[in-house]
């Protein structure tokens, strides 16, 4: 594994009309809607990630402590850049911030878990058979 403090990765989107919180059940707010800005942020750091785990190694998403500072209109691009500010054994901690054309829309603290995925998708298919999780 070859993460280390520090890493910053990055992403960026377009807002279209399918990103609008009005198509995600806020009816009479056309901008974007706050889950796919934590969505795009979730993203950046697993993407991000990634490509520095062991074979066999994934990550999913445990903590997320996100505020949504102000709105993007369609249209407009969304950078998002997430710097890697701890790693505790299998806990990553993230400093994500998203940017508009035009301001700081976002921030978030994030805490990912890396996880074997062949176990831990043996534990989610055992749960949905309804066999238990030990």
């Amino acid at each position: 594994m070859s993460l280390h403090e520090g890493m910053t990765f990055e992403g960026a989107w377009k807002v279209t009309e399918s990103e609008a919180a009005d198509r995600h059940g806020n009816p009479f707010v056309h901008v974007l809607t706050t889950p796919v800005v934590v969505e795009w942020m979730e993203e950046v750091a697993t993407a991000g990630v990634q490509p520095h785990l062991l074979e066999g190694q994934g990550t999913v998403g445990s903590i997320v402590k996100m505020m949504h500072l102000a709105p993007t209109p369609i249209g407009l691009v969304v950078k998002v850049t997430a710097t890697l500010t701890q790693i505790d054994e299998r806990h990553l901690v993230f400093r994500i911030e998203a940017f508009d054309e035009v301001e700081k829309i976002a921030e978030c603290r994030h805490e990912r878990v890396i996880v074997d995925l062949a176990r831990f998708h043996n534990k989610a298919g055992r749960k949905a058979r309804g066999t238990g999780t030990s």
